[in-house]
């Protein structure tokens, strides 16, 4: 930072954590959650952020995007200006099971998908090859700013 430049301030968070399962509660502390989130944040947001078992992620994901299992994170959002408005839903047990998969600590999984919806929330998306590269590129740089790993250096 040159002198005399203040660093910009991060964006404003409201912030509404919900565990309907609370497997991993003690990984998700409240100041843990926001600073993930505000790494993410480039405009202030009002986010709920809702840890579900496994059939509550089942049915969302059948209900709004018409596929019936549960994923990882779901991205709901409402608004993205002035203020970003979203819900980000994650469900445990795949969270869980995606991290022993991966080999990573849990809460490390969590950090990801949380940075992922956000981004989500915030207009990036991953279903073109193009839009995904900007989206992987900027999750790898946020990631890597909260000393996290890079989720898609093995594709790499």
């Amino acid at each position: 930072m040159k002198a005399g430049r203040a660093a910009a301030a991060a964006p404003g968070l409201t912030l509404s954590l919900q565990f309907a399962d609370a497997r991993h509660r003690a990984l998700l502390p409240r100041h843990k959650v926001a600073r993930w989130l505000r790494a993410a944040l480039e405009a202030p947001a009002e986010l709920t952020v809702r840890v579900v078992d496994a059939d509550e992620g089942r049915a969302l994901n059948r209900e709004y995007r018409g596929k019936d299992y549960a994923t990882n994170v779901l991205t709901f959002d409402y608004a993205r200006e002035p203020v970003v408005v979203a819900d980000l839903v994650l469900a445990a047990p795949v969270v869980e099971q995606e991290a022993h998969e991966l080999g990573i600590d849990i809460a490390a999984h969590y950090a990801h998908l949380l940075v992922h919806g956000a981004l989500h929330a915030q207009g990036y998306d991953h279903e073109h090859d193009d839009d995904a590269g900007v989206m992987e590129a900027r999750e790898t740089e946020l990631l890597g700013a909260l000393g996290l790993h890079d989720p898609y250096a093995s594709r790499r």
